[in-house]
């Protein structure tokens, strides 16, 4: 595949901040590799490199990755691949969710916690800064105050540039803003999970918060790879295997919308993933989507992402199948 085209035209500016992203980011949650409780089954460490390497030749400038997922992994391939990348991506990262020795996880928003995880970021990633700092859950609830104030004094210090939340509700997101304004919101939004378009995006355009939503495929299965044999056939430690998106009877309906998809993305060459990616581009408050991939060919497959957009009528179409085809 050669080289996407200059993507300078595409960037959009993240809420109140000063970068500015490709349409689409790599996620790094996948990369994680296995036998954890969010796992997505083994994973080949030289292929997440490769994978990373691609995505920045590609044209993607931003990288988002998690303390947590494979407890600590993901952000150490993330590290080792910038090492050796020619190319210098905005990195982004989440905190909460930590992990005891046996592997299990607890959450904390404490101020004490959060510094030990930015610091442990800080070294996996390879960095002296990190580019937008984010909360990934809510959790503890009662913590979100002295959470929220610790990442406001770490961008003081300089040790990140900007602060976001992810996964958070407007109430929660009104309780931040008293104590410093957020940059941005990672939320999840495809066209399976569209919650987020009633209360959550419209605030978040009214205040000027940056929107990078997650799993706009719905985790892999409207990539147009997924059949009902894969799934049957995920490792007993992929997550998915849980999911209700990737089980009867919502799986059939699923899989008849990716044809849809399929057929809409045929005249233009691109994969029913890129064509999801593309739904959830069109709202306006979106700025830039997460896109995962585990290897150099996936990321070659979603990279059109970077520029595909659905015209009015097709978006039009995927809403009249969704509305007749209800979960």
């Amino acid at each position: 595949m050669t080289a996407i085209l200059s993507t300078a035209q595409n960037l959009k500016t993240l809420g109140n901040s000063d970068l500015h992203l490709t349409p689409i980011g790599f996620g790094a949650w996948a990369i994680g590799g296995g036998n954890w409780e969010f796992a997505w089954g083994p994973q080949d460490d030289n292929e997440s490199i490769a994978a990373i390497h691609r995505a920045l030749s590609l044209g993607f400038n931003w990288i988002d990755t998690a303390a947590i997922y494979g407890l600590g992994h993901s952000e150490e391939m993330v590290g080792r691949a910038l090492k050796t990348a020619s190319q210098k991506p905005l990195v982004f990262t989440k905190c909460s969710m930590r992990w005891h020795d046996d592997r299990t996880i607890y959450r904390s928003l404490a101020a004490k916690s959060l510094e030990e995880e930015l610091n442990n970021s800080l070294r996996r990633l390879g960095r002296d800064s990190i580019d937008l700092f984010q909360i990934h859950w809510p959790n503890p609830e009662t913590e979100i105050e002295e959470g929220w104030a610790a990442l406001a004094k770490f961008k003081e210090q300089g040790k990140i540039r900007y602060i976001g939340v992810s996964n958070f509700n407007v109430a929660q997101m009104k309780r931040a803003q008293e104590i410093a304004p957020i940059t941005s919101l990672q939320p999840p939004y495809s066209m399976l999970r569209r919650a987020i378009e009633e209360e959550i995006l419209p605030f978040a355009q009214a205040n000027g918060v940056g929107v990078i939503n997650y799993s706009p495929m719905v985790s892999g299965l409207l990539t147009g790879k997924m059949t009902a044999d894969r799934v049957a056939k995920f490792p007993q430690d992929d997550w998915r295997r849980r999911a209700p998106e990737f089980n009867e009877p919502r799986l059939s309906r699923n899989l008849r919308l990716v044809e849809l998809l399929r057929e809409i993305g045929n005249p233009h060459h691109v994969e029913p993933g890129v064509v999801a990616v593309a739904w959830t581009l069109h709202h306006p408050a979106i700025t830039a989507a997460i896109v995962g991939g585990r290897s150099p060919q996936q990321v070659e497959g979603l990279a059109p992402a970077l520029h595909f957009r659905l015209t009015g009528e097709e978006h039009q179409r995927i809403n009249v199948f969704l509305a007749d085809n209800p979960a």
